[in-house]
């Protein structure tokens, strides 16, 4: 395998986000906007929240490695990396782990139902 040492530890952290699930994931029903790097935004569904990434509504392909933006209402547009794209649905990493305190804050605000609550 030849790989550099910055590849190495982007798959090593996708796989430790989405595979060892070392954090609890959530399911979660909250709209928001994706945009691939070099791309426009387009609206998507998060369907699961975890402090490590998520996975979302995807009808356009997306590729393992590229970066995108995610961003909630309310929230600061979060970087992440694609680990997977499989029959509309999209899993990142994000760049740097979600703080306890904003997820936290993510869920206590959609409920599972998409309705944002100004708390």
């Amino acid at each position: 395998m030849n790989t550099t040492s910055t590849e190495w530890n982007t798959d090593t952290y996708g796989q430790g986000a989405f595979e060892d699930r070392c954090a609890p994931r959530q399911r979660v029903h909250i709209p928001a906007s994706l945009r691939p790097s070099g791309e426009r935004a387009f609206h998507t569904v998060v369907v699961d929240l975890a402090l490590a990434g998520f996975c979302a509504n995807s009808i356009h392909r997306l590729h393992p490695g590229n970066r995108c933006w995610l961003t909630l209402p309310g929230v600061e547009a979060l970087l992440a990396n694609v680990v997977w794209w499989e029959s509309g649905r999209v899993g990142c990493a994000f760049d740097r782990l979600l703080s306890p305190i904003v997820h936290d804050n993510i869920l206590v605000r959609f409920r599972g139902d998409g309705v944002f609550r100004n708390v």
